[in-house]
């Protein structure tokens, strides 16, 4: 077992999507999800790094054939528990050779990108959810944004004079993370770049969540309703270009 699959053991990210910030970025990101089905009964669906399944059990739900890849076997077993109609597997983001081509109608890539940490890997990725695609299909990849990480880790946490003691900040505050570091933080060029090299044609770039990640003390305060009225807020404002950049989440609606 890799530090990856032992970090994912003790993650619990049910919880993490519970909490209110979490509410915040699977309520916007099943909005998009939704709109690329649109009215489409039970279509193909993979998740790709599915975690414990919280997508693909509410895709499941809504009547689609969902195949379900995670890395961690723990969270394979989590997903066959909570579901008996998605077809849940162990694999690897960058083999995905078990699928066919042209096999699936969506492919949802939202975990794998953030620990992949070269341009080749995260493009091969990208790639093999292009290959096991249908013509006209769609292929969403989730990214971490690097100045989210800057803001909230080396500035609002206090940790900006050890991460540059350290050089995981380049003279452009570009986050230089490792493998022992677990995650990959990117800007919109890269993003921009692995969209032209992957040779997909873009629909729509949004910000998932926005500020909300910076505000988890404000949301936490808001009354229920108030707290729905945020969503509602979010969901107008995702796919402002201005806020692109300084979202925790950035989700590209990429069509094959």
């Amino acid at each position: 077992m890799n530090e990856l699959e032992k970090y994912y053991c003790k993650f619990n990210e049910d919880k993490r999507l519970l909490s209110r910030h979490g509410q915040v970025e699977f309520a916007v990101t099943m909005k998009y999800i939704e709109e690329v089905i649109g009215s489409r009964p039970s279509l193909d669906i993979i998740d790709i790094g599915a975690g414990t399944g919280r997508y693909s059990v509410t895709l499941a739900k809504m009547g689609h054939n969902i195949t379900a890849v995670e890395l961690v076997n723990k969270n394979v077993s989590q997903i066959k528990m909570k579901s008996d109609k998605i077809k849940a597997v162990q694999g690897n983001a960058l083999n995905l050779k078990k699928f066919k081509d042209n096999s699936f109608d969506i492919a949802l890539l939202f975990g794998p990108i953030y620990h992949l940490f070269s341009h080749e890997d995260k493009l091969r990725a990208i790639s093999e959810a292009k290959r096991i695609v249908k013509p006209g299909g769609h292929i969403l990849v989730m990214y971490l944004m690097n100045d989210y990480a800057v803001i909230n880790y080396a500035f609002k946490e206090g940790n900006i004079k050890q991460v540059l003691k350290d050089g995981k900040l380049d003279e452009n505050f570009q986050c230089q993370t490792t493998t022992e570091d677990l995650y990959s933080y990117v800007r919109l060029d890269e993003i921009n770049l692995l969209k032209k090299d992957s040779k997909l044609e873009r629909e729509k770039i949004v910000a998932i969540d926005g500020a909300t990640d910076y505000i988890r003390p404000t949301l936490n305060k808001l009354s229920e309703e108030d707290f729905q009225t945020f969503i509602k807020y979010q969901m107008s404002i995702a796919e402002r270009p201005e806020l692109l950049g300084a979202s925790s989440h950035v989700m590209d609606i990429l069509k094959k």
